[in-house]
Parts: C-alpha cells; sequence; structure tokens
C-alpha cells in the first residue's frame, strides 16, 4: 500500500511576499506563512496551493533560449469567453508578455513571466 502524499509547485524567488501577492490576486487565493520562514503560501478554495520560496542567489529563468531554458511552468485555465479579460488582469497586476498572439480556437495560449520572472500561461479550458 503506498503511503498518502500529496504535491506541491514551488517556485524560487528573491521577494516571496511580493510574488506570492501577485499570484493570490491572479488566482482569486490567499497569501499564507508557509511552514519554513522562507516559504509562503498561495491557497485557493478551488484547489489552488503553491509555495514561493525565498532563494538568496536567485537569477530568473530565461525563455526561450534553448540552453537554460525553463523546466516547468504555470499553466492557468480560464473560460474561453474570459481569457481576454484574463489578460488584461494579469498584466495590470504585473505579468509580462512573452508570447500572447490570439491563437482563438480551442487551443488559445498566451505565455507571460511574472514579476520574478518565471513564465506561465494563460489558455483556455478544453
Amino acid at each position: 500500500m503506498a503511503v498518502p502524499k500529496t504535491g506541491l509547485l514551488v517556485l524560487d524567488c528573491a521577494e516571496p511576499l511580493e510574488l506570492a501577492d501577485f499570484y493570490a490576486a491572479l488566482l482569486g487565493a490567499e497569501v499564507r506563512p508557509g511552514r519554513d520562514p522562507d516559504l509562503v503560501e498561495v491557497v485557493g478554495a478551488s484547489g489552488i496551493h503553491l509555495a514561493i520560496r525565498h532563494d538568496h542567489g536567485y537569477a530568473p529563468p530565461s525563455w526561450p533560449r534553448p540552453d537554460d531554458s525553463q523546466q516547468a511552468h504555470l499553466r492557468i485555465l480560464v473560460a474561453r469567453e474570459n481569457i481576454d479579460e484574463a489578460e488584461r488582469e494579469a498584466v495590470a497586476l504585473g505579468a509580462r508578455p512573452l508570447d500572447t498572439k490570439n491563437n482563438g480556437g480551442a487551443r488559445d495560449a498566451r505565455l507571460y513571466s511574472d514579476p520574478a520572472g518565471h513564465p506561465f500561461t494563460l489558455a483556455t479550458l478544453a
């Protein structure tokens, strides 16, 4: 029998409270102190649970350079009719567009970096 487990996505950055505030506002979640003093958690009623960790030597990931490109990114799903509004909201909160071409159709996805440089995608629900 397997031991019960849960997963948690942890993003490293230089300013964890600022980045936690960004994701809490973007995802309609709240910021909570983490169990570790270098960790802040972002928790929402719809199952959202991220952790933001203070890294004293943090350097943001680069995209799209293949030699040191991202290894993971956050994909945020929104209803098709809300993607333009979600894009405006993300940018107003401090996201920087990396690739926001309007793909239209079933696979509309728009790429941004958060205030600490982590890439994330706003994508329409399938």
